[in-house]
């Protein structure tokens, strides 16, 4: 793949909504740029766990047992249900006390489907060496896409909050995760078909 068409993929990959561009725009609108601006040191070691071993080792095993693959998509979708449930549940006046962690980020993102698909479709396969260009593109491109992620949260925090109360950024972000969570296990369970 031609380095431009690979930006370009990643890119459109890591703009769309899903469970860990989710956390950093609720981090953004809870606690501002600077503050959530560690969180994407959580994004791309969960990335990088996630596509470095899949990419060089794991994509003929995977290949060739598809119900490793299925069970990989439904405990993503778990995760993402869980913490859609812990957004919504969150108390209103907990969201400043206790911020988004790297901790929360870097599990969502080693369960985030987009993982396997820049592994697996997008990122060339050749051996490790050969792919380290690649990779420190990939890294580049995360960080700026999860700061746009961030900075659009931020920009939400400077809106009046007293028309939408405080709870809403945390409620779109869970109602975003439960769809995302049951797109994953749907996609899943059709495999299954």
């Amino acid at each position: 793949m031609p380095p431009l068409s690979f930006a370009l993929a990643i890119l459109l990959l890591l703009a769309t909504p899903g469970p860990t561009n989710t956390l950093l725009w609720l981090s953004g609108a809870a606690v501002g740029m600077r503050r959530s601006l560690p969180l994407l040191l959580g994004e791309l070691g969960g990335y990088l766990t996630v596509i470095a071993p899949v990419a060089v080792l794991a994509a003929p095993l995977l290949s060739a047992h598809p119900e490793i693959g299925l069970l990989l998509k439904l405990a993503a979708a778990c995760w993402i249900l869980f913490m859609a449930h812990a957004l919504w549940t969150m108390k209103a006046h907990s969201a400043s006390e206790r911020p988004i962690a790297s901790g929360q980020v870097l599990a969502t993102t080693l369960l985030n489907p987009k993982a396997l698909v820049i592994a697996l479709v997008i990122m060339p396969q050749h051996g490790l060496l050969a792919m380290l260009p690649w990779f420190l593109g990939l890294a580049a491109l995360t960080l700026s896409a999860g700061a746009l992620w961030i900075a659009a949260g931020s920009i939400l925090a400077r809106l009046p909050r007293r028309p939408v109360g405080p709870r809403l950024p945390r409620r779109i972000a869970a109602a975003c995760l439960v769809a995302f969570s049951f797109g994953i296990a749907g996609s899943a369970l059709a495999s299954m078909l």
